[in-house]
């Protein structure tokens, strides 16, 4: 018998869209106004997460979604330049070691997670993978993961680097940074045939980052196809601040609304050891960061975004409303995430085999 709706999930969707929409708006204002970093995305994740937990029963849809994704995309390969692409040449060792570093820290905190039996079956290898998120649940459904606990995990995760990676960015430009850096223009002159194409290219990489059956395929396509037409100077990519903000928005309402009573009450057991394992893979990531400032002269603040532990999307917006070095923060973070697609599910697969295994739960 299913439990009876809450009051907000009584209401008609429209309505509860109309309210959703609305306390984002006002909410995410007065982030903004609060000089708190990508607050079109911290703003309405918190909504959304707010209306998920008291049984909102609406949902982005899913092609929009997508397209978001797309869109980040774009912008993101539209970031990349060739001195970007000299230092990954220059630096491979060091962006590698990082990054597989990291990858392997994640994996022996599922371990751990899996061998005191926190969690059933291998969720806790795939949920304590850094990065790549969506791509990481779906995988691990296919595996024959616990999906809903595999998601829980990672959206947790989400959900906590951007508000820590937030703060922390928050509290490290000084305000004399944000003076010079001036008032947000949001609604900026641009060229209305640049962002016509941009948008043909957004709708075309999405629809083929559907059709290759790729994980994240609608957010890797574009990063990959701008990138090369970006560097090879055949495309400006055009996106106004209003258009990023819509899409950050879109994206912060999917992480969440992801977060309903059933999918707390199904992990509401093993949410303080999940939060723990979180806490101390943020922190291993913050340490690696410290290395890259002693050893490398990069500033803080740079080396704690690239290194964070949260997915390419979300920290990418973060990055982008802060004073960084935004290209070293993406070569690091797209390196991950590759290597996560490439080698997180055998990484998983070999843990999982070393592990003793339970079952299920519900």
């Amino acid at each position: 018998m299913n439990p009876p709706k809450e009051r907000l999930g009584r209401l008609p969707k429209p309505v509860q869209w109309l309210l959703l929409i609305s306390t984002s708006v006002v909410f995410s204002v007065l982030l903004h106004h609060w000089q708190v970093p990508a607050s079109l995305l911290v703003g309405p994740m918190i909504i959304g997460i707010l209306m998920g937990t008291n049984s909102a029963t609406i949902a982005a849809p899913k092609q929009l979604y997508l397209g978001a994704q797309s869109v980040l995309g774009v912008m993101i390969g539209g970031s990349m330049t060739i001195g970007i692409l000299t230092s990954f040449a220059t630096d491979w060792p060091m962006i590698l070691g990082v990054t597989g570093i990291t990858l392997l820290a994640s994996s022996f905190l599922g371990w751990i997670l899996c061998v005191k039996q926190v969690l059933p079956g291998t969720a806790g290898i795939w949920g304590s993978t850094p990065g790549a998120a969506s791509a990481m649940v779906i995988m691990a459904d296919a595996f024959g993961a616990d999906a809903r606990l595999v998601a829980f995990m990672q959206y947790v995760r989400v959900v906590i680097v951007v508000g820590v990676a937030s703060s922390v960015a928050n509290f490290w430009v000084d305000p004399e940074t944000l003076a010079a850096m001036g008032p947000h223009d949001w609604f900026p002159a641009f060229d209305p045939v640049g962002f016509a194409l941009t948008l043909c290219l957004v709708v075309a990489c999405c629809f083929v980052g559907q059709k290759v059956r790729l994980p994240s395929g609608p957010l890797l396509v574009p990063i990959i196809v701008t990138m090369i037409l970006h560097v090879s100077g055949f495309f400006d990519v055009v996106l106004p601040e209003w258009f990023l903000g819509l899409t950050y928005a879109m994206i912060g309402w999917v992480i969440g609304l992801k977060f309903t009573p059933p999918v707390l009450r199904h992990a509401a057991h093993a949410l303080p050891k999940i939060l723990l394992s979180i806490f101390v893979l943020i922190g291993f990531c913050a340490g690696i960061s410290g290395l890259l400032v002693y050893f490398m002269d990069i500033d803080p603040l740079t080396a704690y975004l690239a290194t964070s532990p949260g997915g390419l999307d979300s920290v990418a917006i973060i990055a982008a409303s802060t004073n960084v070095d935004l290209s070293f923060i993406l070569v690091l973070q797209a390196t991950r995430f590759f290597m996560v697609l490439a080698f997180g599910p055998s990484l998983a697969r070999l843990v999982a085999r070393r592990t003793p295994i339970t079952s299920k739960i519900g």
